[in-house]
């Protein structure tokens, strides 16, 4: 079996693949400062309510936007599942190639999500993933990244707002407010980062395809893609499963594999 990790800065999802179907899926969070032997507490409490046997993963493979869990995860495949992790690294994809003016700055989450995107949807595609930071990634039909763009996750602003503005108290933003003129001030802060969200969406993916020249599918994954894919007027399909798939895909693009 097969142990997907995709290790971000406020959630890392784990997977588990046996040949090509993901039997088992996980998100837990991020926790920078947890040794291997905790790691391991989580993961095998996982394991076990999936009812998956660690001794039957024989590979791992990681890709991470957070460089100091890197020693945590590598000690604990070497340590409990008795194998090194394989990471992903922008340069070793060679099946898509990476038009960035320097590849090694392109998350290997974004890489990953585009070679999974680009191998379920041949085609010019428009990636938007939205964790932590909210991301668009751009692939030709060709199938190279063209790059894309960045702004501040969902959540990031929320939080902000939050602590900046001391008489505005915290909101639940996971379901769309009734309309866009809120009536309180919480529907009102639902409504602006919702539905402020839903326009930046849109207004980045109308300049994106504008530049491209039309007719890119638009997909989108992460934590809130379902919320946003009900407010925005562009995202046309949901992949939650996305980066476990890209990860699987790659594994079977490495070389030894």
């Amino acid at each position: 079996m097969l142990l997907v990790i995709d290790i971000g800065n406020t959630n890392v999802v784990l997977g588990i693949y046996r040949n090509e179907t993901l039997v088992c899926a996980w998100r837990i969070r991020t926790e920078r400062n947890a040794t291997e032997d905790e790691f391991n507490v989580l993961a095998s409490g996982l394991f076990a309510t999936g009812g998956i046997d660690s001794a039957r993963i024989d590979r791992t493979i990681i890709s991470s936007v957070v460089p100091p869990m890197a020693n945590i995860l590598d000690a604990f495949c070497r340590k409990y599942l008795g194998h090194a992790p394989r990471w992903v690294d922008p340069r070793q994809v060679s099946p898509m190639p990476i038009l960035y003016s320097n590849p090694a700055e392109v998350g290997a989450d974004r890489i990953v999500n585009a070679v999974a995107a680009f191998h379920r949807y041949p085609g010019r595609l428009i990636v938007i993933d939205f964790g932590t930071a909210t991301t668009f990634d751009v692939i030709s039909e060709k199938g190279e990244y063209l790059g894309g763009a960045i702004s501040p996750g969902i959540m990031i602003a929320a939080e902000a707002l939050f602590m900046k503005a001391s008489k505005l108290p915290r909101v639940e933003i996971f379901t769309p407010p009734p309309q866009v003129v809120g009536r309180d001030t919480a529907a009102s802060i639902q409504s602006g980062i919702i539905f402020g969200y839903a326009g930046l969406v849109d207004g980045l993916v109308g300049r994106i395809q504008q530049e491209i020249g039309g007719g890119a599918r638009v997909l989108a994954t992460g934590g809130l893609a379902p919320l946003m894919a009900e407010v925005c007027e562009t995202i046309e399909t949901v992949e939650s499963d996305l980066t476990l798939e890209g990860l699987r895909l790659i594994d079977a693009m490495l070389p030894g594999r």
